[in-house]
């Protein structure tokens, strides 16, 4: 079993930016890959980005060049820097692992 604890959510206006940090504890040794998701208001959960224990990393466009994923490996802990943030990336951001997910935390840009 993993879990995984979000934190670094709040509110920033448009084109400020925020870190969100994941950390997973338990079974830690079995993950591969982490990433981020996030869900605005009536929509769907959508991927936002993802990194490999390798490194490799990929975004969805619409954060491409925005955002950047990392992770400290030995530890899991994974962050996600999202710089000149829009009002529509506001949404709950969730961190996932392989069959695990966070609570999420709230990320708010106002215009």
């Amino acid at each position: 079993q993993v879990r995984l604890v979000e934190s670094g959510g709040g509110l920033v206006q448009a084109g400020g930016s925020l870190r969100l940090s994941c950390a997973a504890s338990g079974s830690i040794f079995s993950i591969n890959v982490m990433g981020w998701y996030r869900q605005a208001p009536g929509n769907q959960r959508e991927w936002v980005a993802s990194i490999t224990s390798g490194g490799n990393t990929n975004y969805a466009d619409s954060v491409k060049g925005r955002f950047t994923i990392s992770m400290d490996n030995a530890r899991k802990i994974v962050y996600l820097q999202m710089n000149s943030l829009k009002p529509e990336d506001t949404a709950v951001y969730y961190c996932n692992a392989p069959a695990s997910w966070g609570q999420g935390t709230r990320v708010t840009v106002s215009s």
